[in-house]
């Protein structure tokens, strides 16, 4: 993996040089925006293969540019960096279309690491050609990595169509948090919270009625269920 171009987006020079370093380390090249709107004008020219945003900037705060940027259709995966340990920061951006999170201060290691994988998972959905998923009324093309519902094209991110294209190949199985942590993040410890978000998500693309889920469903006391 080399030659991605991230956008990183953060106020603080001190910031800036760490992650623009720990990029070029590893042949990877870093545009800095030193705010939202920097950003988001940047991003509305520019192709970038990952988005590094800070919450707290002092013009446009980074759930303001994730609001931004997915209302364009513009799914670049997206890491949220913030010196927040609430847990709300968390959920919220998550809810907002970003795909993972990470807390000042943080890890190089683990910048690269989440920054790679996420990278890789996009590409691999951009790239792929394989025959197209189809159950029910939903279409997952794999040339294109889109969702469909009655051919209407589903405004998904990265992860939210991993988890999708997940459950459409294995309709009526039940898994549980625990084995869709691990499918999907790659991770042994498990995170409740991004899973429900990220459930909540899906069911309020995919649903006729996300508070009565017809396709999605809580099997209580064990995990979740895709059927049509």
């Amino acid at each position: 993996m080399a030659g991605e171009h991230i956008l990183v987006a953060d106020d603080e020079k001190a910031v800036q040089k760490a992650i623009k370093a720990a990029y070029n380390s590893e042949n990877m090249e870093a545009t800095i925006a030193s705010g939202g709107c920097e950003a988001l004008s940047l991003i509305k020219k520019y192709k970038y293969d990952l988005i590094l945003l800070d919450i707290l900037m002092p013009d446009m705060d980074g759930f303001e540019v994730i609001r931004a940027i997915r209302s364009l259709e513009i799914y670049t995966p997206i890491i949220l960096l913030s010196g927040k340990l609430e847990e709300y920061n968390k959920i919220l951006g998550l809810g907002l279309g970003a795909d993972d999170y990470i807390t000042k201060p943080f890890s190089v290691a683990l910048l690269i690491s989440k920054s790679k994988a996420l990278i890789r998972r996009n590409n691999i959905y951009s790239n792929k050609t394989l025959k197209d998923l189809s159950i029910g009324p939903f279409t997952f093309c794999k040339n294109s990595y889109r969702a469909y519902k009655n051919g209407t094209e589903l405004p998904m991110t990265a992860k939210e169509l991993a988890l999708f294209k997940y459950f459409l190949e294995n309709p009526k199985q039940v898994f549980t948090k625990e084995q869709l942590y691990q499918q999907i993040w790659n991770h042994h410890v498990i995170d409740d919270n991004t899973i429900m978000v990220y459930i909540k998500r899906l069911r309020s693309k995919i649903e006729d009625n996300p508070k009565q889920p017809k396709y999605l469903r809580t099997i209580w006391g064990i995990g979740y269920q895709f059927d049509c």
